[in-house]
């Protein structure tokens, strides 16, 4: 197996490994049948599975598809490893179900079948590298770069790791269509007992073809529609993203990783906690969503809270994927922290509440909300906790791995400053701020991912240690926020005086003005924040107002509006204006708002429908 071959190559180059830990002759197939009998069922995809399979369909197969390793008991044969694979096989639908559609279209229908047949690859060594573990999970990563087919693979990729015929580790890659981290959870414990030879209890937790019929039920259409609500109104009214600044650029960041480990933090926080009756997690998110909003110079905190949806019975064991955005939205305009706190547990709630939705209709929803406002919905924030799932499940949702590359001694000591702060592999994300919350204690251990246009090494270190910091002097005391900058170390973002705040949003009169005379091809554009002009109507109300000398042309506000929306994506501090203004030629004092005021106007309008004036 050529892919193989490569990633073995690849370990050796890394850590040194002999090349005697190579299987002889590679690696070997098994493929192995299952059949339940009764019938094949079809029905509807549930909502988390339509929101995965459009990122599966959107993104690249390592970026979206997990991977896990489970260790295999000492006197395990392979044919008992395998014989505990077929046993999930058939006591779980999820694995059984595939997704028939036509090329070009999303899948909207799931098929469960009776029989079928999957395969498992045995890497059998002579002997195993230093860090058998951390070969386990590359083997689970390479094992990731290939998608899965969804109309036809099983949604297992299995690599038996063993040493001389005796496994010692399950590598396995999984589809994100029928399976999240907690599924992923639920599965490796089973496949433990099997191995014990334990006798599973018959599944309890709803199927995902019996879920997708609760959400198709009028509760289940009334819960989404109440989450789009919700939606709507954090994408019409607050930032459009949160860091839209000088720097911020692109869609896809090259990314360090910082790992933060701190029993003096976890100390701290669990004093707030004590303090303020706060839920550690609460006063952790608050903390972190204050320290964001402070160095954005933001209002409000928004960001993607992603949430397992398993807190019902029916769903906490399910084999489904049920993890979906929940969408928070803190004001932090309040005096203190403990203010803040108590707000801090309103908005997660109601967010978490509102995690359920119909992706294809949460998407259309966002694309006609965006081009209406003229912004673009960014998802540049992610805070992840993940602190109260089992340590390899927590560690298989991050994109760092399970591990941060420190040696057991050095783990659970803080280093120099009370805190230990260690530089890992980078990442390409699609955000300018992610944090996985890997455990609050015995110590605080987080995994930033700060984007390096915007924070320097010696800013993200600052950014870190500053939640600490926060964290210390809250399990003190309230702290009034506007201390933030002097009790964090941390400072807000200093944008420059073409920056303003419009319709909700930070954004630059110039870089818009550049943006649309590229998205134009060249035309001269001046745009401008302010109220609106005296021969302005209600409906077209203040914001940016763009003026444009298309010559002859014949420019439309329609059609440079939809060039601007085109050209929005990796540039968040870009915001369309409210109303176009097309001319002949740019005035002599082309950077002068009364010049082009004084020009014969052709067109004006909003751009958001075909009427112009």
């Amino acid at each position: 197996m050529e892919e193989f071959a490569l990633l073995t190559e690849a370990w050796e180059a890394l850590t040194g490994a002999s090349r005697s830990a190579r299987p002889p002759g590679g690696a070997r197939v098994r493929t192995v049948g299952y059949a339940t009998g009764g019938e094949e069922r079809r029905g509807p995809v549930t909502m988390g599975q339509a929101n995965m399979i459009r990122c599966m369909l959107r993104d690249e197969p390592e970026h979206i598809n997990i991977h896990d390793v489970w260790p295999v008991p000492v006197g395990t044969t392979e044919d008992a490893a395998v014989e505990a694979l077929r046993t999930l096989a058939v006591r779980h639908e999820a694995l059984r179900t595939t997704f028939p559609h036509t090329a070009g279209t999303a899948p909207r229908e799931q098929v469960v079948a009776t029989g079928g047949t999957f395969t498992v690859t045995v890497l059998d060594h002579a002997d195993l590298p230093d860090d058998p573990a951390g070969y386990a999970d590359a083997v689970a990563r390479g094992a990731r770069a290939e998608r899965f087919r969804l109309d036809r693979d099983f949604p297992l990729r299995v690599r038996l790791v063993a040493r001389s015929g005796a496994p010692a580790f399950a590598a396995v890659a999984a589809s994100h269509a029928v399976t999240d981290v907690g599924a992923l959870a639920v599965l490796k414990e089973e496949w433990l007992d099997l191995l014990a030879g334990e006798t599973l209890p018959p599944p309890v937790s709803l199927t995902p073809l019996a879920l997708a019929a609760e959400e198709a039920a009028p509760a289940g259409l009334r819960r989404s529609a109440a989450s789009l609500r919700h939606w709507e109104r954090i994408i019409r009214t607050e930032p459009q993203a949160m860091f839209a600044e000088p720097g911020a650029e692109g869609t896809d960041v090259p990314t360090p990783q910082l790992t933060l480990r701190s029993r003096r933090g976890s100390r701290a926080l669990a004093r707030v906690a004590e303090r303020t009756g706060g839920l550690p997690s609460t006063v952790l998110l608050t903390a972190w969503c204050a320290l964001v909003a402070h160095r954005a110079d933001q209002p409000t905190c928004v960001a993607a809270v992603p949430t397992s949806n398993r807190y019902h019975p029916r769903l906490a064991r399910s084999v489904n994927t049920l993890s979906q955005d929940a969408l928070l939205s803190l004001d932090v305009r309040v005096p203190t922290f403990d203010a803040l706190l108590k707000k801090a547990w309103g908005a997660a709630l109601n967010a978490y509440r509102h995690s359920q939705f119909d992706a294809v209709a949460l998407w259309e929803m966002i694309g006609e909300a965006t081009r209406e406002r003229g912004s673009r919905f960014a998802r540049d924030v992610v805070f992840n906790d993940v602190s109260t799932l089992p340590p390899t499940v927590g560690a298989l949702t991050s994109p760092a791995g399970p591990d941060d590359g420190r040696d057991e001694s050095d783990k659970g000591g803080d280093g120099p400053g009370g805190l230990d702060l260690r530089w890992g592999p980078g990442q390409v994300l699609p955000t300018r701020v992610l944090t996985f919350v890997h455990a609050i204690e015995p110590e605080l251990h987080l995994a930033a991912w700060l984007d390096p246009a915007l924070f320097s090494t010696e800013q993200s270190e600052a950014f870190l240690t500053g939640l600490v910091r926060l964290l210390e002097a809250a399990a003190e005391d309230d702290v009034p926020l506007d201390s933030l900058t002097e009790v964090t170390g941390v400072g807000p973002v200093d944008r420059g005086p073409d920056w303003h705040r419009v319709d909700g949003s930070w954004t630059s009169p110039p870089l818009v003005a550049r943006t649309l005379s590229e998205a134009l091809r060249g035309l001269p554009v001046h745009v401008t924040a302010g109220p609106p002009g005296p021969d302005d109507g209600p409906a077209e109300g203040g914001g940016l107002t763009a003026y444009v000398a298309a010559g002859d042309r014949a420019l439309t506000p329609a059609a440079a509006h939809t060039a601007l929306m085109d050209a929005l994506p990796g540039r968040p501090g870009v915001l369309a204006p409210r109303r176009y203004v097309i001319v002949h030629r740019p005035p002599a004092e082309a950077d002068r708002t009364s010049a082009w005021l004084r020009q014969q106007i052709l067109r004006k309008g909003t751009g958001r429908d075909r009427d112009v004036t």
